[in-house]
């Protein structure tokens, strides 16, 4: 309990401080992690769509080895990309390990398969349901997925929020790939990792609320932004 009631403290202390290196912390979580979430999204969502709209032999296979891959374990894909980003990797020459953008192409492998699928799942009910009315208005493949994605948008910000939170709370692949150097690669789940193994939990709790209070603000302002619960659809 006190560990729990100062780390309670440290966290008003932190935010109510707007303490420095909190906020680049932080701000450096968000940038990572959402535009790791808007590249998942761009690939994902209309990958699942595509999915849902067309029929070809390996398309369970291909359906079931995207939900198979939802479980992919962080670390495995943490230490496959540090791999393809090392110096003696394919991609080395880049020189792109322990750097942000190493950060983000580990989040996108890892929430990617997670926003295909949820994805695949809301537009594939909603396609049942458009089926007659799009083939009689003899609509493309691709006008089929663009109204799927449209008229899903509700279903689909589920899909986003669930790559949100994962990517968020992320610590085992970005901290392979980024190192969690000070100021360059440190991220709210490395630096809790980081207190954490120092022994100031009181730090790493307060941490730790801030992160969950950000998991939570994202999700009330895309609910609000959606205006989900005014239009009665919640």
């Amino acid at each position: 309990m006190n560990d729990l009631a100062a780390g309670l403290g440290e966290a008003l202390r932190l935010v109510l401080s707007l303490d420095p290196e909190l906020l680049e912390i932080t701000l450096r979580s968000l940038r990572v992690t959402l535009t790791a979430l808007v590249i998942a999204c761009l690939i994902g969502l209309p990958l699942g769509a595509w999915l849902a709209v067309r029929r070809f032999r390996l398309r369970r296979f291909v359906i079931a080895t995207l939900n198979a891959l939802i479980a992919l374990p962080p670390v495995a894909v943490g230490l496959v990309v540090y791999l393809f980003l090392s110096r003696q990797g394919p991609l080395g020459v880049l020189g792109l390990l322990f750097t942000p953008t190493a950060m983000i192409t580990a989040q996108v492998v890892i929430i990617t398969p997670l926003v295909a699928s949820i994805a695949h799942q809301a537009t594939r009910d909603l396609w049942a349901e458009y089926h007659d009315l799009l083939i009689s208005m003899n609509a493309t493949r691709w006008q089929r997925v663009a109204t799927l994605l449209i008229d899903g948008r509700r279903a689909l910000l589920t899909a986003a929020l669930a790559g949100f939170g994962r990517a968020i709370g992320e610590v085992g692949a970005i901290m392979i790939v980024g190192g969690n150097i000070d100021g360059a690669t440190r991220v709210l789940t490395t630096a809790i990792a980081l207190e954490t193994g120092r022994g100031d939990f009181a730090l790493a709790l307060g941490l730790g609320i801030v992160l969950i209070g950000l998991s939570l603000s994202v999700s009330w302002a895309s609910h609000w932004v959606m205006r989900t619960e005014r239009r009665g659809t919640w």
